[in-house]
């Protein structure tokens, strides 16, 4: 008899590798949102950088999951951080400003992805591809897995990140939303300003649809 799949589990399992923080959020040094942000609104361009330094794990791990190939996060995460500064003055503070950031990411990652279905792929770069220079600019390392450890893992996070990618992007947002991010579901309604009932609704079709899918490629998995 085959264990139940958490969804849940393996969704932040994948993730795991590009767990990107940031060692000012590590070390809890960062000023409150609202001082960074009257900071950033007084033009001072060290308070940007911090903004940034803060959010540039979190924005390119999400975009990275949504649109699934590494080059494609790159630009999305520029983008992202050029939308914040040029309207971080339109940015009230009815929500937390990564809320607001969260939904920049997606509304930018919804964009990209239908236009990145019109043209041919030249440029993609799957996930498992980041060059070590990647990866030192945003992962905190926690200690160094095996060759053998990495190839599993490698192996799994594909399966895993290839079944996310297989979900309605409305269905794969609030899945990494609430599974990978930690976020509420009040918080990610706000980010998706959709209410908490239809949040609530796709992350249980997402959980179910995830659960599915992953039966189905580790069955295929024990066959080879």
């Amino acid at each position: 008899m085959s264990k139940r799949l958490r969804p849940s589990a393996e969704v932040a399992m994948a993730t795991g590798e590009m767990s990107f923080r940031s060692p000012e959020l590590v070390a809890g040094t960062a000023p409150p949102d609202r001082v960074l942000v009257e900071r950033c609104r007084q033009g001072d361009p060290q308070a940007f950088a911090r903004l940034v330094a803060l959010h540039e794990g979190m924005v390119f791990n999400l975009a990275a999951r949504l649109v699934g190939d590494a080059e494609e996060a790159k630009d999305v995460a520029q983008d992202v951080f050029l939308q914040v500064y040029r309207t971080l003055g339109r940015f009230e503070g009815r929500s937390s400003l990564k809320t607001w950031i969260y939904r920049i990411v997606v509304n930018l990652c919804h964009n990209r992805q239908r236009w990145w279905r019109r043209r041919k792929r030249d440029r993609s770069r799957s996930l498992d591809e980041l060059s070590a220079a990647d990866q030192a600019r945003l992962v905190v390392n926690a200690g160094q897995p095996s060759p053998y450890d990495e190839v599993r893992h490698r192996e799994r996070s594909g399966r895993v990140q290839s079944a996310l990618l297989a979900l309605s992007f409305d269905h794969r947002v609030v899945l990494l939303l609430r599974e990978v991010e930690g976020l509420s579901c009040e918080a990610i309604a706000a980010a998706l300003r959709v209410p908490e009932g239809t949040v609530k609704s796709r992350l249980s079709r997402a959980r179910e649809a995830l659960r599915a899918l992953l039966a189905a490629c580790l069955g295929e998995g024990d066959r080879t």
